[in-house]
């Protein structure tokens, strides 16, 4: 059972009121007994009860992230646990929770951010998965909600971003692959809806111009493994196959090896592949994985950092820039076959 102050005034032979102004640090009781009454908490293992806390200061002491994903696309995706362990890491050093909403269906996600303010559940929020044209970003200043964002959005924005630019490592894997011989170089990329899923279809069209090659086998997936296989399978239907296919993630990109190896395609040496994330299963394949080594657990805790801070009037106001992903390569690529 919780130590309660009762327990504590109890201890001291005080009355719940002297025990409430001593630990509030509050005038109304003598040096004496305010001494007598932390060295019963200290000794009885007291802590202050975080839901009475925020009713008095009209805090929730949580912040929330509210992810509109399909829950099964959700669950395979290795990045979201890790990004949350990453929030969990700086929110327990500072007394805070997470809530964490899954908004799947139409309108649930609107619905979602207008009951954390309703119920004054979460002090501000993460903005994960930022869109082309977030409509979230109006939704919050309207709700007078505090947020940061997961990179800069496109549209005008009064929140702190935490950057974390995805195209050097995309640019870097393409090139790699031109630079060992590939001239037929294919792109399963994420939902273009996203600005991560944009951003990545334009570094590797980017690059593949800068080389003066083809850019006409892009395909577009959900970043899950369903989607990614038939993006793969969509691919080899192609007169003129890729040599090589970078994918936006890597959960794409194992489903993708899986079914080339299905085909009776040799990985590297009949067709190259890379992900994105470098998530741990990518060097356990066979081949392993090469792949472009984000840090999710970095991200979240920076962005849960910034968010705090910002609640505390402790933020400058300037994004924040992490380091760029880097490429990692492994056994999944190689010269192609002559």
């Amino acid at each position: 059972m919780a130590v309660t102050i009762s327990d504590v005034a109890r201890a001291a032979g005080v009355s719940k009121g002297a025990v409430s102004y001593a630990l509030n640090g509050q005038a109304g009781v003598s040096e004496e007994t305010r001494r007598r009454i932390l060295t019963a908490a200290k000794d009885l293992g007291w802590s202050p009860s975080l839901r009475a806390k925020s009713l008095s200061s009209s805090k929730a002491y949580a912040l929330g992230l509210v992810v509109a994903r399909n829950p099964r696309l959700l669950g395979t995706d290795p990045f979201f646990p890790s990004f949350i362990a990453g929030i969990e890491t700086t929110l327990a050093d500072r007394g805070y929770s997470l809530v964490l909403t899954v908004a799947a269906k139409q309108g649930a996600e609107e619905a979602s951010y207008r009951r954390l303010v309703h119920e004054g559940r979460v002090d501000g929020v993460i903005l994960s998965d930022m869109r082309t044209d977030d409509a979230r970003i109006a939704l919050l200043l309207e709700l007078g909600l505090p947020a940061v964002t997961l990179n800069r959005p496109t549209l005008a924005s009064p929140f702190p971003a935490v950057c974390m630019d995805d195209t050097e490592g995309i640019s870097s894997a393409v090139q790699h692959l031109v630079d060992l011989g590939h001239t037929r170089i294919a792109h399963v990329g994420g939902s273009q809806h996203y600005i991560h899923g944009l951003s990545r279809r334009l570094a590797w069209e980017a690059t593949l111009e800068r080389n003066g090659l083809p850019t006409d086998m892009f395909v577009e997936a959900d970043f899950g493994a369903q989607q990614g296989t038939a993006a793969t399978a969509q691919l080899l239907e192609r007169d003129q196959r890729p040599t090589a296919i970078v994918y936006a993630n890597d959960i794409m990109a194992t489903a993708g090896q899986s079914y080339l190896q299905q085909q009776g395609l040799r990985i590297p040496t009949d067709i190259s592949i890379t992900g994105y994330d470098n998530t741990e299963f990518a060097q356990y394949l066979n081949p392993a994985l090469t792949s472009i080594g984000s840090d999710p657990l970095l991200w979240g805790s920076t962005a849960a950092q910034v968010l705090l801070n910002q609640l505390e009037g402790k933020h400058d106001g300037e994004d924040v820039i992490l380091p760029a992903p880097q490429l990692i390569v492994r056994g999944s690529t190689a010269e192609p076959s002559a």
